[in-house]
């Protein structure tokens, strides 16, 4: 299949799975798991762009919390690579690509409302607060897109639990330096998820959405997941009120 065709083929399948022109996305990927793509990521952004059309925004975490530590608190709005994956690196490094200011979770971002979803992420001090990308949209009704990775990657779940804030979840409070792109910093401080001990379930959420806040179908070799921002909040806040460790499991 060629690169073209590719293209429309994600297009139509994303749109079958029910994304609408004019939405706004947050994509979690797996390249490896389409199997060949002519074209490689490229192919996959330019067919998730075309399935939102010119009012949709498409965004991608561009992760770093690998990089960004208490040993290295330096963040560079450039520079600093994503740890997520293939397809949110090249996303990252994209001409025309927006990245919110922080030092762990950062999200990156193209379409209309990519720089106002992005623009107020270093103004909290903690990973997903309420001026996040993820608070963001869930606020302006949003979808989740997990492509060919299940669901456990789900960083918008770790919003969700800074509202519960359950014991395993904040680890050490970060000083950081942000560089951006003309040579300012920004200086602020941030406090680090922990999770020590704990392995992370967001699988979990699959049976709580029921079949309208979840979709499955395929996208090549990918299986792929389709959630309702909305609905994913209220099911798993309701679900950790009830139990904080609904979403997370002893490591061995």
């Amino acid at each position: 299949m060629s690169e073209y065709e590719l293209i429309d083929r994600i297009h139509e399948d994303v749109n079958r799975l029910g994304v609408g022109v004019g939405s706004k996305l947050l994509v979690h990927s797996s390249l490896s798991s389409m199997g060949r793509v002519t074209g490689g990521t490229e192919t996959v952004i330019q067919g998730l762009i075309n399935a939102l059309g010119q009012e949709g925004t498409l965004l991608l975490p561009a992760l770093s919390y690998r990089h960004v530590d208490l040993d290295h608190p330096v963040f560079s709005l450039m520079d600093t690579p994503s740890n997520v994956g293939a397809i949110p690196e090249y996303f990252r490094t994209r001409p025309g690509t927006h990245r919110s200011i922080h030092p762990t979770h950062s999200v990156c971002g193209v379409g209309p409302l990519a720089e106002s979803i992005l623009r107020e992420h270093h103004l909290d001090d903690t990973p997903c607060g309420k001026r996040s990308p993820y608070r963001r949209l869930k606020d302006l009704g949003g979808q989740i897109l997990f492509l060919g990775c299940g669901l456990r990657p789900n960083t918008s779940m770790h919003a969700v639990e800074e509202l519960v804030q359950p014991s395993y979840l904040f680890g050490s409070l970060v000083a950081f330096r942000a560089i951006l792109p003309d040579g300012r910093e920004l200086t602020g401080n941030c406090r680090r998820h922990g999770f020590a001990g704990w392995g992370q379930r967001y699988d979990r959420l699959g049976p709580l959405l029921g079949e309208d806040g979840l979709k499955e179908g395929k996208i090549l070799n990918a299986t792929i997941h389709l959630v309702d921002c909305c609905r994913m909040w209220h099911e798993a806040e309701m679900a950790m009120r009830k139990d904080p460790y609904f979403f997370v499991e002893r490591r061995s």
